[in-house]
């Protein structure tokens, strides 16, 4: 797929160095990669143009913000067909950050964040049970992430 995108070596350097650092200047990165930051910025406009680049964002340690909080809820749907009108439903609780629709035992499953418990049971009762299609869940309170991170490209020979 990447080759039919003229995706080549540079831009899996850029990308990897961008997924550590989206703040490091086209000067700085074109330096990093012995290119020309004009040459930086015509590749970074094109990875966007391919979508492959669809934004930047910041980090957040949301324990210090005090959402002390993670849990994973497994959804059964009542019919798989009924998977966008649950989604569409799902985006709108601000809690909820991640939905992904998978296989195995679960139709969808999705990662919510909350300062408590009392606001997990409140996402968890009031807003996801009153959610037309969905027949149960299960949910899973995270004890700790060991470790988050980003895929790394594999670069091109």
């Amino acid at each position: 797929m990447t080759n039919k995108l003229n995706f080549d070596k540079l831009d899996s350097q850029i990308i990897n160095v961008m997924m550590n650092d989206a703040e490091i200047s086209y000067a700085e990165l074109g330096k990093k990669l012995f290119v020309s930051a004009g040459t930086i910025h015509v590749r970074i406009k094109k990875l966007q143009e391919l979508n492959i680049i669809t934004g930047t964002r910041m980090t957040i340690n949301t324990k210090l913000l005090g959402y002390d909080c993670t849990a994973f809820v497994g959804i059964y749907l009542e019919k798989s067909s009924l998977y966008d009108t649950v989604a569409t439903e799902l985006e709108k609780i601000p809690e909820i950050v991640r939905l992904n629709y998978i296989t195995g035992d679960y139709s969808m499953f999705i990662e919510i964040i909350c300062t408590d418990i009392s606001q997990l049971r409140k996402v968890l009762h009031d807003d996801l049970q009153n959610i037309k299609g969905i027949e149960r869940t299960e949910t899973f309170i995270s004890l700790q992430e060991g470790f988050n991170r980003r895929v790394p490209l594999l670069e091109k020979e």
